[in-house]
């Protein structure tokens, strides 16, 4: 009997057939209640559109959230981008990543005038202490519900394991997903000797090689952009760092997160670091507090973690400033979406790429346990978190609620927690 991710993969991937209303209401929706960070989207997103609605099988789902994982920039929103751009074409690429970013920013908005006018930020500690038990629920389940689909053998699960453990020693996470990709084109290689046959260099080219040529094909397509990507980014990293003024700047907020959004892969510590070389201690336009205090709104508001960017705009140019810098940092992802999606359509022409982007998936799947476990461990602190967490996935299973619902219902409970503390 064919496994259930087999049966997936032979099916053929349909041609955008959905419209952009329905896209807009999803993602907006998504852009409202997805709290937790990337790993809480991703599963946010597979359980609307996979489980619920039925748009794309489980092994595209996967495919586009490895090809995601591939390029700079906020993983979540451009797998967002990538969905809207699978279910109804061009125009729902821009319209699936805006509307998810959208009241992420308004809220971030909102946070970041209450800060310049009193002096600090509105208490949220409470909400989240109900909604991250719920999210560790959600994230769990979606990764059981992703087990047959990417981790189809033993090498499969040996390449998620290798990457759930490095990652919690610290490594780097795009090293761990090439390595994935690397350990089944390596693997697939000792098969076809062990078993005398004669493997192609065609069909053992390097992921690396493979998104040059994707590269390479979208510079021949008519009406699209023909500078490289390693171009545009050099260029942009030169601009921003040859900008030593440091009296604020609109072209040089822009530039500046333009850089960011360009080089960027990791996490939101990841972002930190960058933030605190730029804003901190090259342009003096932040203190330390204030930085802090910004990556925490982007932590505890919904959607991307990257509208901290909204924050320091704000901080630094008022309203202007907020949507400059917004602006700049998300601006690269639907450049590099569209880089992206001329990967995909070359598992079908050559083998190694279908072997390096389930490598890559089964790395992936790895990396969100890790993240599940190391969010676990700040979420579920006490005997009521525990038991929201419990609850949250007794409910997941036997109803198909969206899970927006478990969210409220999770804010709900920590309010109520605390209230009888």
């Amino acid at each position: 009997m064919p496994e259930q991710g087999d049966t997936q993969e032979q099916q053929p991937a349909s041609l955008p057939d959905g419209t952009l209303r329905e896209v807009a209401a999803v993602f907006l929706r998504l852009g409202c209640t997805a709290f937790g960070g990337p790993a809480a989207h991703v599963a946010m997103m597979r359980q609307e559109m996979v489980e619920r609605r039925r748009w794309l099988p489980d092994q595209e789902f996967l495919d586009l959230f490895g090809a995601a994982n591939l390029i700079p920039g906020p993983s979540s929103t451009e797998l967002a981008i990538l969905l809207g751009y699978r279910r109804a074409g061009w125009r729902a690429l821009i319209l699936a990543g805006v509307l998810f970013i959208l009241p992420a920013m308004l809220l971030v908005y909102a946070f970041a005038w209450a800060y310049v006018r009193y002096g600090t930020l509105p208490a949220a500690q409470h909400l989240l202490y109900g909604i991250k038990p719920v999210i560790i629920a959600i994230i769990a389940l979606a990764l059981w519900g992703l087990r047959r689909t990417a981790l189809k053998g033993p090498v499969h699960i040996v390449a998620a394991a290798l990457a759930l453990g490095l990652l919690l020693l610290g490594i780097s996470p795009l090293p761990l997903l090439f390595g994935g990709g690397l350990i089944l084109l390596a693997w697939s290689g000792g098969s076809r000797l062990r078993n005398r046959t004669r493997p192609s260099m065609q069909s053992l080219l390097p992921p690396a090689a493979l998104l040059l040529s994707a590269r390479h094909t979208l510079t021949r397509v008519p009406g699209t952009v023909r500078p490289s990507m390693a171009a545009v980014t050099a260029g942009v990293a030169m601009v921003a760092a040859g900008t030593a003024a440091v009296r604020y700047s609109p072209l040089t907020l822009f530039l500046t997160f333009l850089k960011i959004g360009s080089i960027i892969y990791g996490s939101g510590y990841v972002l930190l670091a960058f933030l605190r070389d730029d804003f901190v201690t090259r342009l003096h336009w932040l203190t330390n507090q204030q930085l802090i205090d910004a990556v925490a709104v982007g932590q505890f508001t919904p959607g991307p973690v990257f509208t901290t960017a909204t924050f320091i705009g704000y901080l630094t140019g008022g309203w202007g400033g907020g949507l400059i810098a917004t602006l700049g940092i998300f601006l690269p992802s639907f450049f590099f979406c569209a880089i992206i999606l001329r990967l995909v359509p070359l598992t079908k022409r050559w083998p190694a790429v279908r072997i390096a982007l389930d490598g890559i998936n089964a790395a992936a799947v790895g990396l969100m346990a890790a993240v599940t476990l190391q969010l676990g461990r700040a979420a579920i602190i006490d005997v009521p978190t525990a038991l929201i967490a419990g609850v949250a996935i007794v409910l997941l299973v036997r109803f198909k609620w969206n899970s927006a619902w478990f969210v409220v219902a999770g804010a709900l409970s920590g309010l109520a927690v605390k209230a009888v503390a």
